[in-house]
């Protein structure tokens, strides 16, 4: 069977931390900030866990498995 190929899409949304969790930006940072108070933007700063379901399709997908 030949090699799976990268999906490079997933590899740029996503980062392996450093115990193996994949992490992902935040919804809700791009556009429209003004009406958000700076409490929410400061939390969506930080990156989130990605579920467990999901990271392990993601992590075949990236070719980091």
């Amino acid at each position: 069977m030949p090699k799976m190929k990268t999906k490079k899409a997933i590899k740029a949304r996503f980062k392996v931390s450093g115990t193996g969790k994949l992490m992902r930006n935040k919804q809700g940072k791009r556009h429209i900030l003004t009406k958000k108070s700076s409490k929410k933007k400061r939390q969506l700063k930080n990156p989130a866990v990605t579920a467990d379901g999901f990271a392990k399709l993601y992590k075949r997908l990236m070719g980091a498995a």
